[in-house]
This record gives C-alpha cells, sequence and structure tokens, in this order.
C-alpha cells in the first residue's frame, strides 16, 4: 500500500537520520528505501554524539548538516508519509528550522542553568 502512495513526483514529508524533510518521490530504490529530492527543511539535524546525548565531552562531537536543496537522499519508507501543503522556499525553511532547533537549545541551556540554581538553593538547605 506504501508503494502505491508513494509514486515518482508525490511530494512526501520524510526523516532522514535526525533530520526531517520536505521532498519530492524520485523512485523506489531496489532496496526498499524511498529516494527523495530534497525541497525544504523541517527540522534541523541534531548536533553531538547520539549515543551520549546532551554530552559535550565525546571523543567526537558530530556536526550534521541539513540536506542541501534538491539533494537526493534514500529514505527509510517508514518515515516517508505523503504531504499534502504548500512547499516552503529551502533557504527560508532551512533559516526557520535551524532557529527553532537554536531555540530548543537555549531553552535547554536555561533549563539547566535553573537547575542549578535551585541545587544551590538544596545545597543551601541541606546544609
Amino acid at each position: 500500500m506504501l508503494e502505491s502512495m508513494l509514486t515518482p513526483g508525490t511530494m512526501v514529508r520524510a526523516s532522514y537520520k535526525t533530520g526531517e524533510y520536505i521532498g519530492e518521490v524520485v523512485e523506489l530504490s531496489p532496496t526498499g528505501k524511498v529516494a527523495v529530492k530534497i525541497a525544504a527543511v523541517v527540522k534541523h539535524p541534531t548536533q553531538g554524539d547520539l549515543h551520549n546525548p546532551m554530552d559535550p565531552d565525546v571523543a567526537f562531537f558530530h556536526q550534521r548538516r541539513a540536506l542541501a536543496y534538491q539533494e537526493i537522499a534514500l529514505m527509510p519508507p517508514n518515515t516517508v508519509r505523503a504531504y499534502q501543503g504548500t512547499v516552503p522556499d529551502y533557504r527560508e525553511s532551512l533559516r526557520q528550522a535551524l532557529a527553532r532547533e537554536r531555540e530548543q537549545l537555549q531553552r535547554t541551556v536555561r533549563w539547566a542553568e535553573r537547575c542549578l540554581e535551585e541545587l544551590d538553593r538544596l545545597e543551601g538547605e541541606y546544609a
């Protein structure tokens, strides 16, 4: 059923590694993956070591770039679904995805700072 919905030319929303994209199905590969030509970025890929999330002191801190405009990537079929909306401009979608990723990380920093403040207060109470 999935294959009948994902014919070449179909616009889809798909996940690739830690990013999410809008693109056009180019073909269904013999390996069972879906070849998607990237048109826009929905979620920027996550930075760092995925096996050690939130750890800045790993041996290799991965930098992950978003897939490029019109780059073709083989997506696992379970991450691909039809997309009905308007396809945003690639550069603008990339800018917005990057801004959302930054905001999420800044919220994490603020959360960690607040946790440290509360721990400092508790430490004073415990003493």
